[in-house]
């Protein structure tokens, strides 16, 4: 699924190099033709944006959206777990879930950040990849709706990733929570959280040591939000 594939580079922090290939991205999705006529169209706009717009401006962009703090984290398990040590369970799993279907990382993202996870599923079988995106859609629907509300551009990608896989049953109540929510407060709170935060992620060697290391199931994670998930 090429168009998987589009949208993990859409949602990567912008280079030259992905500015470059829009063209490219634009014949594939032309060619694979999955998004529905609107998505499609609002998609293709976006990357027209992109193309005509200045990298530096982009990148600061990027970053003032998805790195200021947590609630529009583009790491799944962020909204999962937080900082907890369940997170670095969940993290084991689904990297032993990418190796054993041949998919190894570099050591520079986390497997749970959302380009690379739709990375992986664009190697996927056509069915498979669709279940495993729409077990995660409760964690990208809240990010996409979160998006909308601040008017991002960037929520015409999770736009399209809904398309393919469908809504939620509780989408109402996730648009509910991105309207009613109020600011992040880890950007409200920043200096404070960072001080009375313990360091939790990865927890401990012995916990990654107990992992599901050898077993058969396809996507072991549990993706639903917790209630008070950022």
């Amino acid at each position: 699924m090429k168009t998987l594939k589009v949208l993990s580079a859409l949602l990567c922090y912008p280079q030259a190099d992905i500015l470059a290939a829009l063209g490219e991205m634009t014949d594939a999705l032309d060619h694979e033709r999955l998004l529905p006529r609107q998505e499609h169209r609002t998609l293709r706009a976006f990357m027209n944006r992109l193309a005509q717009a200045n990298l530096m401006t982009l990148q600061e962009r990027y970053v003032a959206t998805f790195d200021q703090g947590r609630a529009l984290s583009l790491h799944l398990f962020e909204h999962v777990h937080g900082q907890s040590r369940d997170r670095g369970q969940a993290m084991v799993d689904l990297l032993e879930t990418y190796r054993r279907h041949g998919f190894d990382l570099d050591a520079r993202e986390l497997p749970d950040y959302i380009p690379l996870f739709l990375e992986y599923l664009a190697q996927r079988p056509v069915d498979e990849a669709l279940e495993l995106l729409a077990d995660a859609m409760p964690v990208i629907a809240l990010i996409g709706a979160r998006l909308a509300e601040r008017n991002s551009d960037y929520c015409v990608v999770f736009d399209a990733l809904a398309t393919l896989s469908g809504q939620p049953a509780d989408i109402k109540d996730i648009r509910h929570q991105a309207a009613t929510e109020g600011p992040d407060q880890t950007v409200v709170n920043m200096d404070q959280i960072w001080e009375e935060e313990a360091v939790t992620f990865l927890a401990s060697q012995h916990a990654c040591a107990t992992g599901s290391r050898g077993t058969s199931e396809a996507h072991p994670i549990r993706w639903a939000t917790r209630p008070d998930a950022i």
